[in-house]
């Protein structure tokens, strides 16, 4: 964030939100460093899935046994000279306008990458998540791609690979926003395949992922 703006009150009660905010079991949030020169003031965090090692029985944030991985970056953006307000009709208070900006990156197997229906399952997943009673927001676009990469002579990794990304963005109202967070949380967990809360561990973008899509 620049040096020179002053951080309004609001903009630290938003970052605290982020941080402290719960999300899914079974996913990690750490803070990150956000892209430079966006905004004048900004915040992030990172979420990935944990993976529990078969061998050692230890939690990681590496990528499971199948090679599969998945994690999401959530960047709050904010110009505090900005005159977009938000009037809530509770408190009659003009409350700040924020910025948020989601991506998603998550390795599928080749039957659920190839889904036809696959983005338009993912951008529910999102839409229906930022739908819950707590959070606040408008203007929500994106995109949502599934790609296919296939490798030749001497380079890591396996023949061919799967992966969708999802890029978002959305303004939020007020500076609440641990239920953002929590929200894109469970997006991360459906796009990387996770079973419901409770069940035992997934591989990731394989059945349980098409599970997910035909709930």
């Amino acid at each position: 964030m620049s040096q020179d703006t002053e951080i309004p009150q609001y903009f630290h009660e938003a970052v605290r939100s982020m941080t402290e905010a719960e999300v899914r079991s079974g996913i990690q949030i750490t803070e990150i460093r956000p892209p430079r020169n966006l905004a004048p003031l900004s915040h992030a965090v990172g979420l990935e899935v944990l993976h529990t090692d078969e061998n050692s029985g230890e939690t990681t944030i590496a990528a499971d046994s199948s090679g599969h991985d998945a994690f999401g970056r959530l960047i709050l953006l904010h110009d505090p000279s900005s005159e977009e307000h938000w009037r809530d009709p509770i408190s009659d208070q003009h409350l700040p306008k924020m910025r948020m900006v989601a991506y998603i990156q998550a390795d599928m197997d080749a039957s659920v990458a190839s889904d036809p229906l696959l983005p338009d399952v993912a951008w529910d997943w999102l839409t229906e998540q930022l739908d819950g009673p707590d959070c606040t927001f408008t203007d929500l676009g994106g995109t949502v791609t599934s790609t296919a990469s296939v490798r030749y002579g001497e380079i890591g990794g396996p023949p061919r690979a799967f992966q969708l990304e999802m890029r978002a963005s959305w303004t939020a109202h007020g500076a609440e926003l641990s239920a953002h967070v929590t929200a894109f949380s469970h997006v991360l967990a459906n796009v990387a395949g996770m079973p419901p809360e409770g069940v035992a561990a997934p591989r990731f973008g394989g059945n349980q992922s098409r599970q997910a899509m035909q709930r």
